[in-house]
C-alpha cells in the first residue's frame, strides 16, 4: 500500500510502500519514553520503497538493552518522531504510524514487549469517552 506522511509542522515529508499487516504495537519502555504514552504503533517499509520528499530530519543512535543500535529519526524543528532504522545502510524503516496520513486504514496485527505494558492498557475501552476535548 502506498502511503505518505509528515511531521507535525510539515517540514519533513515522505512516501513509502508498506504491508498493512506489519502494523505492530510496541510496549517496550523505550517506546513508552519516546512517545510519552503507553505504547507506540509502528509499521515497516522496505528501504527501496521509502523516500524522503522534503526536509532534513535530525537523528541520534540509541543503544537498546539488547545492544542493538538503532537510529531514531525526528523533525529537528517540531520534534515529531518519524522512524527508526539501522545505524548504517538500513534495509528497512520502522515508521511511526501517527505520522502517516493513511493511519486510519491500518489495524494492529500484533503486540510486542507485552511484559512491559502499563497495567491499565487493557482497560482503556472502559474509560469514559468524549468526541471532542
Amino acid at each position: 500500500m502506498k502511503i505518505d506522511g509528515r511531521c507535525h509542522c510539515g517540514q519533513v515529508t515522505f512516501t513509502a510502500e508498506v504491508d498493512p499487516a506489519t502494523l505492530t504495537i510496541c510496549h517496550c519502555t523505550d517506546c513508552q519514553t519516546f512517545t510519552g504514552s503507553a505504547f507506540r504503533a509502528n509499521i515497516t517499509a522496505p528501504a527501496e520503497h521509502f523516500a524522503l520528499l522534503t526536509g532534513t530530519p535530525s537523528s541520534y543512535v540509541k543503544v537498546a538493552d539488547s545492544g542493538n543500535r538503532r537510529r531514531q529519526v525526528f523533525c529537528g524543528h517540531c520534534g515529531t518522531p518519524l522512524y527508526a532504522c539501522a545505524e548504517e545502510n538500513p534495509a528497512s524503516y520502522t515508521l511511526r504510524a501517527g505520522v502517516i496520513a493513511q493511519r486510519a486504514s491500518f489495524s494492529p496485527r500484533r503486540q510486542i514487549w507485552r511484559s512491559s505494558a502499563v497495567p491499565w492498557v487493557d482497560a482503556v475501552s472502559a474509560v469514559p469517552v468524549s468526541d471532542k476535548g
